[in-house]
Parts: C-alpha cells; structure tokens; sequence
C-alpha cells in the first residue's frame, strides 16, 4: 500500500517562493548573511565570485534564499552557458554586429572633463563608433568660447557641448549663451559632477550625499560614503564599473547626450 506524508508545516512557517535569478556577470547583489554588496564577476562550481566598488573579491556559495536583488531576497543560480551575441548596445540601440566604424566627421562632441567622456564611450562608444562622432573633454568650461571660434563650425561641421551643472543664472549658463549658435548646441545636466549622474541603486547607495558650499564635492562625498578619499580617481574607476547601460544613468543626462549625437549627426 501507498504510504503517504502530508507536509504538516503551518502555513505561517512555511517560506515564501523566491525568484531564481542567473548570475549574469555585473549583476549587483548583496550577500543575505555578511552584507557584502558586489557585482558578479564569475560564477562557477556552485559558487559566485563578487567585487565590491573597491575592488576587493569574495566568493559565496549559491545557496537558495542568499542575496538581495535590489532589496529582495533571491536565489541566484548558474546562467545558462554558452555565449550569446547582444542585441543592443550599452545605449539600448540596436546592435551591428560586424560593423566597422566610420571615418570620423568633421563634427565633434565636446564634454566637460575627462570623467564625462569616460562616461560617454561606456554607454554611446558602440553607437559613436558608427556615426563616426569623435569625442573629446575640455577640462573646464571657461576656455569654451576661444575653442569654439577656432573650430570654426559650420553647417558640415556642427559642434555639441555637453556641460556639468548647466542651470539659470550659473558661469556655464553664461559661457553656453555666448557661443550657441545653429551649428553649435550647448546642453547640460543639474548635477554638480557627472558622478551623480549614475542612478545611486546601481551603486548600492540610498542617495548621494549633499556637500557643503566650499568644499570639494567630489572629497565630501568620498568621506560621507566611507569611500577613500585621497584617491577620487580610482574611485570614479570602481563607479564606471558599475555602469553596464544606460538603465543605470539619470534621464537628466540620457536626453542631453542622445540630444548631441542627433544634432551633430543630422544631414
């Protein structure tokens, strides 16, 4: 005769089913029992290898119920093998697989510091790479007007701008009104440094911190953070990192770029 053995657990304490999740590569997680909050670098042998924004590496077993995925709890599980070929880039355009870059237009792209573009080639360098847009940074704004004339733009050589902490009344604001022009378009972001426009979740982080008027925002928000702070360039390397698509940006700064590919692109 057929034994039978009902589950007698009350319902009360019986765990909920949580979502089995692959542990894609950059996948950002935190460990349930340590707190340790990486993405992943490898997963193999039933384990997963996660790095923190400073670099550091720790290896976790992928047992069921042990992360949190943007504050749920998870079971991560192997992705299945075998590689696959993107079909959109990092900007969400579609992908071309096998095309070569076009010859450089007479059209540029100009940002604001050299974080920027690093920013721009993660998310827009498959994108600029076939439009043959050419990016480059001026490490600052206040010698803008004297690089423009000698660019000299013209209707097949039109000139964007992208400008930090382009707001009402602001020195940028006043800078970009002197040299718009139909063939030059200045946009900017609200945010001090292009830094905070990374999406705080992508990052682990409740929000950015506000800094006091006077004090180097970049260092002020190393310090409130716990982040090292005499090395702000080696932590923007562990924030780029981070950076997978443009679903970890800020709108503020995805309409503005977007904007100067379609203006410094148009017929």
């Amino acid at each position: 005769m057929r034994s039978y053995n009902p589950d007698l657990t009350p319902p009360w304490k019986k765990s909920a089913p949580v979502p089995e999740i692959p542990a894609d590569p950059d996948l950002v997680v935190e460990e349930v029992t340590t707190g340790f909050c990486g993405a992943v670098i490898r997963c193999e042998a039933g384990t997963v290898t996660l790095e923190d924004r400073f670099g550091k590496h720790r290896v976790f077993p992928l047992e069921p119920r042990g992360f949190l995925l943007e504050g749920r709890v998870v079971t991560l599980v192997r992705p299945v093998s075998g590689p696959s070929r993107p079909t959109r880039t990092a900007s969400g355009s579609i992908a071309v697989p096998g095309a070569r870059a076009r010859v450089a237009r007479a059209g540029r792209i100009y940002v604001e510091g050299r974080h920027d573009a690093e920013l721009v080639e993660r998310v827009w360098g498959d994108d600029l790479r076939i439009e043959g847009v050419v990016v480059e940074y001026l490490e600052g704004v206040d010698d803008l007007p004297s690089i423009v004339a000698e660019f000299a733009p013209g209707p097949d050589a039109r000139l964007g701008v992208l400008v930090d902490h382009l707001v009402p009344g602001s020195k940028e604001s006043r800078i970009a009104a002197q040299v718009t022009s139909p063939h030059v378009l200045v946009v900017g972001h609200p945010y001090i440094d292009v830094w905070e426009a990374v999406k705080p979740s992508s990052l682990g982080i409740p929000a950015w911190p506000a800094v006091p008027r006077g004090q180097d925002w970049k260092t002020g928000v190393c310090r409130a953070l716990g982040w090292p702070s005499d090395n702000t360039g080696a932590v923007w390397q562990a924030i780029l990192k981070r950076v997978t698509s443009y679903k970890d940006l800020e709108p503020e700064l995805l309409g503005r770029v977007e904007e100067l590919i379609d203006f410094v692109t148009a017929p």
